[in-house]
């Protein structure tokens, strides 16, 4: 773990180079969403590729960029693709640009993703504020040796997601006539989407969403003492009769995209 803290350390100073102000807030676009960096004012953009340690998008939908830049008055950076256990990193790999993120000077971080309904009482192209999660079935990003310089041993998750943040979004919404769910994120490592039992079983734990993303970082994020907020676009229905595919996943997300990233604007805006 002390060579993970030294690239850490390697990879803060390599991007301190690129772009010299202290960003204030972290966005992670999920599947589907990338548009969203249409909204923001780029003075700085960087190819994963090209950042010291830093792992490569391989999803269908993800651009694979670090951007710097402002939106609503504040100075964000944005991930244009995220990473995900399924492609086969290690969990410290998956979080390693949210520990980054934190590192150049971030204080809230906004998580974005795409995810499967299994509430009856949502439908295609809603938008979901994630009020709680399940993540009793992905790999916890922390196990390990502690390094008591990024976070405590045992950290707290009463409240993984900030309730004045998601009062905030709430606002927003209302404002913008747009309609929100709100509810429990049930994490799961993916790929293959979930069997009709495995939602039904979800539904039954008190989930009323499934996805393959967030958790992860949300753990390390309220590690490392950032504020989180973080919502799901539903792009399909698990307990329905229905063959689920990548595609119509980004699709669904795709055209719910405007009203994800006016909230995600106007939240910004009131931060």
């Amino acid at each position: 773990m002390a060579k993970g803290m030294k690239q850490l350390k390697e990879t803060v100073k390599f991007l301190k180079k690129q772009y010299k102000h202290t960003p204030e807030i972290a966005v992670v676009l999920g599947s589907g969403l990338g548009n969203f960096i249409n909204e923001i004012e780029i003075e700085q953009e960087i190819d994963y590729h090209d950042i010291p340690n830093f792992p490569v998008s391989t999803v269908p939908g993800h651009k694979g960029k670090l951007l710097f830049g402002k939106l609503s008055g504040k100075r964000i950076v944005a991930m244009a693709g995220r990473f995900h256990f399924y492609e086969g990193y290690c969990a410290a790999e998956v979080v390693f640009p949210i520990r980054v993120m934190k590192l150049l000077g971030t204080g809230v971080l906004l998580l974005s993703n795409a995810a499967g309904g299994v509430n009856p009482d949502f439908k295609i192209g809603d938008l979901m504020i994630i009020k709680d999660h399940i993540s009793l079935n992905t790999v916890n990003p922390l196990i390990g040796k502690n390094v008591d310089d990024l976070g405590p041993r045992f950290p707290d998750m009463s409240e993984p997601y900030k309730k004045y943040l998601i009062a905030k979004a709430k606002e927003v919404a209302a404002r913008l006539n747009v309609e929100v769910k709100e509810g429990v994120y049930y994490a799961v490592t993916g790929p293959t989407f979930e069997t009709k039992a495995e939602y039904k079983m979800i539904h039954i734990l008190g989930g009323d969403v499934v996805g393959m993303s967030t958790v992860q970082e949300s753990i390390v994020a309220n590690h490392m003492g950032m504020h989180v907020f973080a919502m799901s676009v539903i792009t399909d229905m698990g307990l329905q009769d229905a063959v689920i595919s990548h595609e119509e996943v980004l699709e669904a997300a795709k055209a719910a995209e405007p009203k994800f990233a006016a909230i995600f604007k106007g939240l910004i805006e009131a931060i």
